[in-house]
């Protein structure tokens, strides 16, 4: 999570380099925890609990960041977009999470996922020294919200596909 604050702030200060340290050190830990602690045996479902608590933390940080930045610009539609891709991209992990809570395996996967936000994310903060930042949020949120609904729309399937009873 330290690090997803480092991408925050490099956003609200508006240099680029800083949001990739932080953007590019968070999915690392991010992608690394649960496999070190699976391979040293020392996973625990709270574990879990707490690393999607840390997960979801860190995903919405930099795009909070962007949404103070939004409110900035005094641009309605840069403020929308931003808010509602601060809420898209929480939908694929919501729709993964309550399916396994069903019983169904964890669903990962998808068009859009953690590492394409992030880039996204870093793609807008380089274009930040080109554009418009108002242009710049709307549009890169635009990408959040479409890939993120895309992906939820899959997980959504894949989840409705694992309580389907099996035809023989």
């Amino acid at each position: 999570m330290a690090f997803a604050v480092v991408a925050a702030a490099g956003l609200l200060v508006g240099w680029w380099p800083l949001v990739l340290l932080g953007l590019v050190a968070r999915l690392a830990g991010a992608n690394l925890d649960g496999a070190v602690a699976r391979a040293r045996g020392v996973s625990r479902p709270f574990g879990f609990v707490l690393n999607e608590i840390g997960d979801r933390a860190s995903d919405l940080l930099p795009l909070a960041a962007l949404s103070i930045l939004a409110g900035q610009t005094n641009s309605a539609p840069a403020l929308v977009a931003a808010l509602v891709a601060m809420t898209a991209a929480s939908w694929p992990t919501f729709i993964s999470l309550a399916a396994a809570a069903a019983g169904a395996p964890r669903i990962n996967g998808g068009p859009f996922g953690k590492t394409e936000r992030t880039l996204t994310v870093f793609l807008m903060s380089v274009a930040f020294v080109w554009f418009p930042v108002h242009a710049v949020i709307t549009v890169g949120s635009a990408v959040v919200i479409a890939g993120s609904t895309l992906t939820a729309a899959t997980r959504a399937r894949a989840a409705h596909r694992a309580f389907r009873p099996v035809q023989v």
